[in-house]
Formats: structure tokens, C-alpha cells, sequence
């Protein structure tokens, strides 16, 4: 199917999941690589308070902060 018929059939009231292969999907530079970093103590336990306060896992709001500061950066 071409862009263009997939773009008419787009609705956001309409199910276009059957379209897709969802198997398949790839978010682009979305490839992970394992980093590990040392940090004091009271840095994790800051961290895990934050996360607890905001419902997410600490490793959600290390990634969430640091692509904050990555866009700040660029």
C-alpha cells in the first residue's frame, strides 16, 4: 500500500492496527545500549523518592532526565 491510500484510510476514529505488521515495527535510533554509571547513596535514594512520587521505575526518570537535558543541551 502506498503512503498516500494508507494516509486516506487513516481516520482517528478508524482501527488501522489490522494494517499494520506491528511485529515488524521499529522505532528509528531507538536501538538501546547498556550504560552503567556509579552514583552515591543518597543520589538512589532520591531518585527512587521522586519515582515513587511520580508512579514511574528509577530507571524511567534517569532516561526521562536525561534526555531533558540532552535537548537543552542541543
Amino acid at each position: 500500500m502506498k503512503a498516500s491510500e494508507f494516509d486516506e484510510k487513516f481516520d482517528p476514529t478508524k482501527d488501522i492496527t489490522e494494517m499494520l505488521d506491528i511485529k515488524k515495527a521499529k522505532r528509528s535510533s531507538q536501538d538501546l545500549k547498556r550504560v552503567n554509571v556509579d552514583v552515591p547513596l543518597w543520589m538512589v535514594e532520591l531518585l527512587d523518592q521522586e519515582a515513587k512520587r511520580l508512579g514511574v521505575t528509577r530507571q524511567s526518570i534517569i532516561k526521562v532526565w536525561l534526555a531533558e537535558r540532552l535537548e537543552k543541551a542541543s
